[in-house]
Protein backbone atom coordinates (compact mmCIF):
# COMPACT_ATOMS: atom_id res chain seq x y z
CA UNK A 1 0.00 0.00 0.00
CA UNK A 2 3.10 2.42 -0.55
CA UNK A 3 1.79 3.52 -3.23
CA UNK A 4 -1.55 4.89 -1.94
CA UNK A 5 0.22 6.09 0.62
CA UNK A 6 2.81 8.40 -1.67
CA UNK A 7 -0.31 9.41 -3.78
CA UNK A 8 -2.54 10.30 -0.90
CA UNK A 9 -0.12 12.73 0.22
CA UNK A 10 0.57 14.13 -3.33
CA UNK A 11 -3.00 15.03 -3.40
CA UNK A 12 -3.17 16.43 0.04
CA UNK A 13 -0.17 18.97 -0.18
CA UNK A 14 -1.39 20.17 -3.50
CA UNK A 15 -4.86 21.06 -2.29
CA UNK A 16 -4.88 24.70 -0.89
CA UNK A 17 -6.97 24.63 2.23
CA UNK A 18 -8.62 27.61 1.40
CA UNK A 19 -10.78 26.14 -1.37
CA UNK A 20 -12.20 23.86 1.03
CA UNK A 21 -12.79 25.96 3.79
CA UNK A 22 -10.21 26.41 6.23
CA UNK A 23 -8.44 29.41 6.82
CA UNK A 24 -4.56 29.59 6.06
CA UNK A 25 -4.12 31.26 9.82
CA UNK A 26 -0.26 30.54 11.17
CA UNK A 27 2.15 29.59 9.08
CA UNK A 28 1.76 25.94 7.24
CA UNK A 29 4.60 23.40 7.65
CA UNK A 30 3.17 21.56 4.50
CA UNK A 31 1.46 22.79 1.20
CA UNK A 32 -1.78 21.82 1.08
CA UNK A 33 -4.26 20.12 3.90
CA UNK A 34 -3.22 18.93 7.41
CA UNK A 35 -3.40 15.45 8.09
CA UNK A 36 -6.32 16.49 10.62
CA UNK A 37 -8.40 18.70 8.10
CA UNK A 38 -8.29 15.81 5.66
CA UNK A 39 -9.63 13.66 7.95
CA UNK A 40 -11.94 15.97 9.40
CA UNK A 41 -13.47 16.25 5.91
CA UNK A 42 -13.56 12.82 4.88
CA UNK A 43 -15.33 11.66 8.15
CA UNK A 44 -12.21 9.87 9.35
CA UNK A 45 -9.71 9.43 12.18
CA UNK A 46 -6.38 11.63 12.12
CA UNK A 47 -4.69 7.82 13.45
CA UNK A 48 -6.59 6.02 10.15
CA UNK A 49 -5.01 8.74 7.82
CA UNK A 50 -1.90 8.68 9.32
CA UNK A 51 -1.81 4.79 8.76
CA UNK A 52 -2.85 5.03 5.29
CA UNK A 53 -0.27 7.35 4.41
CA UNK A 54 1.95 4.93 6.31
CA UNK A 55 1.12 1.79 4.29
CA UNK A 56 -0.42 0.16 7.06
CA UNK A 57 -3.72 -0.36 6.00
CA UNK A 58 -4.38 -3.76 4.07
CA UNK A 59 -7.55 -2.69 1.99
CA UNK A 60 -9.23 0.19 2.79
CA UNK A 61 -13.00 -0.07 2.54
CA UNK A 62 -14.57 1.59 -0.83
CA UNK A 63 -16.56 3.97 0.97
CA UNK A 64 -13.33 5.38 2.84
CA UNK A 65 -12.01 5.54 -0.67
CA UNK A 66 -14.83 7.29 -1.70
CA UNK A 67 -14.81 10.16 1.22
CA UNK A 68 -11.37 10.29 0.54
CA UNK A 69 -11.76 11.47 -2.86
CA UNK A 70 -14.49 13.86 -2.48
CA UNK A 71 -12.10 15.43 0.55
CA UNK A 72 -9.07 15.67 -1.94
CA UNK A 73 -11.42 16.68 -4.72
CA UNK A 74 -10.43 14.09 -7.07
CA UNK A 75 -11.67 13.83 -10.48
CA UNK A 76 -13.37 10.49 -11.75
CA UNK A 77 -10.14 9.26 -13.11
CA UNK A 78 -8.18 10.01 -9.82
CA UNK A 79 -10.95 8.40 -8.20
CA UNK A 80 -10.83 4.94 -10.19
CA UNK A 81 -7.02 5.06 -9.30
CA UNK A 82 -7.49 5.14 -5.75
CA UNK A 83 -9.91 2.56 -5.92
CA UNK A 84 -7.54 0.01 -7.66
CA UNK A 85 -4.42 0.99 -5.73
CA UNK A 86 -7.30 -0.15 -2.53
CA UNK A 87 -7.56 -3.61 -4.08
CA UNK A 88 -11.38 -2.23 -5.38
CA UNK A 89 -10.83 -2.95 -9.24
CA UNK A 90 -13.31 -2.51 -11.62
CA UNK A 91 -14.97 -5.56 -12.29
CA UNK A 92 -18.89 -5.47 -13.88
CA UNK A 93 -20.02 -8.50 -12.01
CA UNK A 94 -19.15 -6.42 -8.43
CA UNK A 95 -22.16 -3.57 -7.53
CA UNK A 96 -20.31 -0.46 -8.58
CA UNK A 97 -19.54 2.35 -5.27
CA UNK A 98 -17.96 5.00 -7.31
CA UNK A 99 -19.89 7.70 -6.86
CA UNK A 100 -18.84 9.82 -10.25
CA UNK A 101 -17.85 13.65 -9.51
CA UNK A 102 -20.93 14.68 -12.03
CA UNK A 103 -23.62 13.22 -9.06
CA UNK A 104 -21.36 15.61 -6.25
CA UNK A 105 -22.12 18.20 -8.42
CA UNK A 106 -26.27 17.52 -8.31
CA UNK A 107 -25.62 16.74 -4.50
CA UNK A 108 -24.02 20.27 -4.16
CA UNK A 109 -26.70 22.29 -5.92
CA UNK A 110 -29.70 20.45 -3.62
CA UNK A 111 -28.13 20.73 -0.71
CA UNK A 112 -31.30 22.45 0.76
CA UNK A 113 -32.88 19.28 1.10
CA UNK A 114 -31.82 16.01 3.18
CA UNK A 115 -30.35 13.36 0.45
CA UNK A 116 -28.30 10.47 0.02
CA UNK A 117 -26.05 8.29 -2.38
CA UNK A 118 -27.10 4.20 -2.05
CA UNK A 119 -25.80 1.43 -4.00
CA UNK A 120 -27.82 -1.06 -5.90
CA UNK A 121 -27.88 -3.25 -2.85
CA UNK A 122 -29.51 0.29 -0.81
CA UNK A 123 -25.78 0.52 0.70
CA UNK A 124 -25.80 3.76 2.03
CA UNK A 125 -22.16 5.19 0.81
CA UNK A 126 -22.73 9.27 1.09
CA UNK A 127 -25.34 11.54 2.88
CA UNK A 128 -24.84 15.48 3.35
CA UNK A 129 -25.17 17.42 6.97
CA UNK A 130 -28.97 17.59 6.05
CA UNK A 131 -29.70 13.88 6.09
CA UNK A 132 -27.57 13.18 9.41
CA UNK A 133 -29.79 16.04 11.13
CA UNK A 134 -33.06 14.90 10.24
CA UNK A 135 -32.88 11.26 9.95
CA UNK A 136 -29.62 10.49 12.65
CA UNK A 137 -25.82 10.45 12.32
CA UNK A 138 -24.89 6.86 10.04
CA UNK A 139 -21.69 7.05 12.04
CA UNK A 140 -23.30 5.96 15.28
CA UNK A 141 -23.41 2.63 12.67
CA UNK A 142 -21.47 -0.03 11.68
CA UNK A 143 -20.74 0.49 7.67
CA UNK A 144 -22.36 -3.03 7.38
CA UNK A 145 -25.02 -1.83 8.73
CA UNK A 146 -25.49 0.89 7.14
CA UNK A 147 -28.32 -0.52 4.39
CA UNK A 148 -31.65 0.23 4.06
CA UNK A 149 -32.84 -3.44 4.03
CA UNK A 150 -31.05 -4.05 7.17
CA UNK A 151 -32.68 -1.23 9.08
CA UNK A 152 -35.73 -2.51 7.59
CA UNK A 153 -35.55 -6.19 8.59
CA UNK A 154 -32.87 -6.79 10.90
CA UNK A 155 -33.67 -3.50 13.21
CA UNK A 156 -35.68 -0.50 12.58
CA UNK A 157 -35.21 2.47 10.21
CA UNK A 158 -34.28 5.85 11.88
CA UNK A 159 -37.54 8.24 12.88
CA UNK A 160 -39.53 6.77 9.88
CA UNK A 161 -42.75 5.95 11.21
CA UNK A 162 -45.05 3.40 8.86
CA UNK A 163 -48.48 2.60 9.30
CA UNK A 164 -48.82 -0.89 8.51
CA UNK A 165 -49.76 -1.18 4.82
CA UNK A 166 -47.21 1.49 3.82
CA UNK A 167 -44.07 -0.72 5.59
CA UNK A 168 -45.77 -3.93 3.74
CA UNK A 169 -45.89 -1.86 0.38
CA UNK A 170 -41.91 -0.50 1.14
CA UNK A 171 -40.83 -3.87 2.07
CA UNK A 172 -42.07 -5.75 -1.11
CA UNK A 173 -40.49 -2.75 -3.67
CA UNK A 174 -37.30 -3.13 -1.53
CA UNK A 175 -37.29 -7.25 -2.22
CA UNK A 176 -38.37 -7.13 -5.91
CA UNK A 177 -35.64 -4.39 -6.25
CA UNK A 178 -32.87 -6.48 -4.46
CA UNK A 179 -33.86 -9.71 -6.48
CA UNK A 180 -33.31 -7.27 -9.87
CA UNK A 181 -29.84 -6.88 -8.73
CA UNK A 182 -28.89 -10.27 -8.42
CA UNK A 183 -29.36 -10.80 -11.96
CA UNK A 184 -27.50 -7.68 -12.98
CA UNK A 185 -24.42 -8.64 -10.61
CA UNK A 186 -24.85 -12.21 -9.50
CA UNK A 187 -21.04 -12.98 -9.06
CA UNK A 188 -20.91 -10.55 -6.49
CA UNK A 189 -19.92 -11.91 -3.03
CA UNK A 190 -21.33 -8.86 -0.90
CA UNK A 191 -24.48 -9.26 -2.56
CA UNK A 192 -24.65 -13.11 -1.74
CA UNK A 193 -23.76 -12.06 2.14
CA UNK A 194 -26.69 -9.70 2.57
CA UNK A 195 -28.89 -11.97 1.03
CA UNK A 196 -27.81 -14.65 3.83
CA UNK A 197 -28.03 -12.22 6.15
CA UNK A 198 -31.24 -11.15 5.48
CA UNK A 199 -32.65 -14.35 5.70
CA UNK A 200 -32.73 -14.48 9.15
CA UNK A 201 -35.71 -12.47 8.57
CA UNK A 202 -39.02 -14.37 8.33
CA UNK A 203 -40.23 -11.17 6.34
CA UNK A 204 -38.44 -10.95 4.33
CA UNK A 205 -37.54 -14.70 3.26
CA UNK A 206 -41.50 -14.55 2.46
CA UNK A 207 -40.93 -12.07 0.35
CA UNK A 208 -37.76 -13.23 -1.27
CA UNK A 209 -39.02 -16.42 -1.86
CA UNK A 210 -41.99 -15.03 -3.93
CA UNK A 211 -39.13 -14.04 -6.46
CA UNK A 212 -41.05 -10.94 -7.43
CA UNK A 213 -38.93 -8.49 -9.71
CA UNK A 214 -39.07 -5.09 -9.86
CA UNK A 215 -37.93 -1.09 -8.96
CA UNK A 216 -37.99 0.50 -6.15
CA UNK A 217 -40.16 3.48 -6.20
CA UNK A 218 -40.65 6.92 -4.91
CA UNK A 219 -42.56 7.12 -1.48
CA UNK A 220 -44.10 9.33 0.84
CA UNK A 221 -42.14 9.35 4.53
CA UNK A 222 -43.14 10.36 7.91
CA UNK A 223 -39.86 11.21 10.09
CA UNK A 224 -40.80 11.54 13.68
CA UNK A 225 -37.70 14.03 14.98
CA UNK A 226 -36.96 13.89 18.57
CA UNK A 227 -36.28 18.07 18.80
CA UNK A 228 -38.46 19.32 15.67
CA UNK A 229 -41.73 17.26 15.65
CA UNK A 230 -43.13 15.36 12.51
CA UNK A 231 -41.91 15.97 9.18
CA UNK A 232 -43.72 15.30 6.31
CA UNK A 233 -41.65 14.48 3.26
CA UNK A 234 -41.37 12.97 -0.03
CA UNK A 235 -38.53 11.28 -1.35
CA UNK A 236 -37.34 10.82 -5.02
CA UNK A 237 -35.20 8.35 -6.44
CA UNK A 238 -32.65 9.04 -9.14
CA UNK A 239 -31.06 5.84 -10.84
CA UNK A 240 -27.84 6.49 -12.39
CA UNK A 241 -27.55 4.50 -15.88
CA UNK A 242 -24.26 2.98 -15.66
CA UNK A 243 -23.99 2.17 -11.96
CA UNK A 244 -26.89 1.97 -10.83
CA UNK A 245 -25.83 4.11 -7.85
CA UNK A 246 -29.28 5.87 -6.25
CA UNK A 247 -29.45 9.45 -5.40
CA UNK A 248 -32.23 9.63 -2.89
CA UNK A 249 -33.63 13.53 -2.07
CA UNK A 250 -36.11 14.31 0.26
CA UNK A 251 -38.28 17.28 -0.19
CA UNK A 252 -41.33 18.78 1.85
CA UNK A 253 -44.69 17.27 1.69
CA UNK A 254 -46.56 20.01 -0.15
CA UNK A 255 -49.14 21.60 2.33
CA UNK A 256 -47.35 21.06 5.39
CA UNK A 257 -44.94 22.56 7.64
CA UNK A 258 -41.83 20.70 6.96
CA UNK A 259 -39.90 23.17 4.81
CA UNK A 260 -39.81 25.58 8.25
CA UNK A 261 -38.81 22.47 10.27
CA UNK A 262 -35.56 21.44 7.92
CA UNK A 263 -34.56 24.93 7.97
CA UNK A 264 -34.45 24.84 11.52
CA UNK A 265 -32.39 21.39 11.54
CA UNK A 266 -30.12 23.43 8.66
CA UNK A 267 -29.53 25.81 10.95
CA UNK A 268 -29.00 24.11 14.35
CA UNK A 269 -27.22 20.84 12.78
CA UNK A 270 -26.51 17.65 13.68
CA UNK A 271 -24.24 18.96 16.94
CA UNK A 272 -26.93 20.87 18.58
CA UNK A 273 -29.68 18.10 18.27
CA UNK A 274 -30.51 15.06 20.75
CA UNK A 275 -28.58 11.82 20.52
CA UNK A 276 -30.35 9.30 17.75
CA UNK A 277 -32.89 6.65 20.08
Amino acid sequence: MEQLGAALRAWRDRLDPATVGFAHGAPRRVPGLRRAELATLAGISVEYVVRLEQGRVATPSAQVCSALARALRLSDDEHAHLLRMAGHAADPSRVPRMIPGSLYRIVDQLAANPLAIYDATWQLLYWNPLFAATFGDPTVRAVADRNVLVWQFLGELPRIRQTAAERAAFEESLVADLRATTSRYPGDPDLAALVSRLRHSPRFGALWSRRAVGGHQSAHKRVHHPDVGEIALDSDILATQDTNLRLVVYTPRPGTDARGRLELLAAIGVQGMAPQG
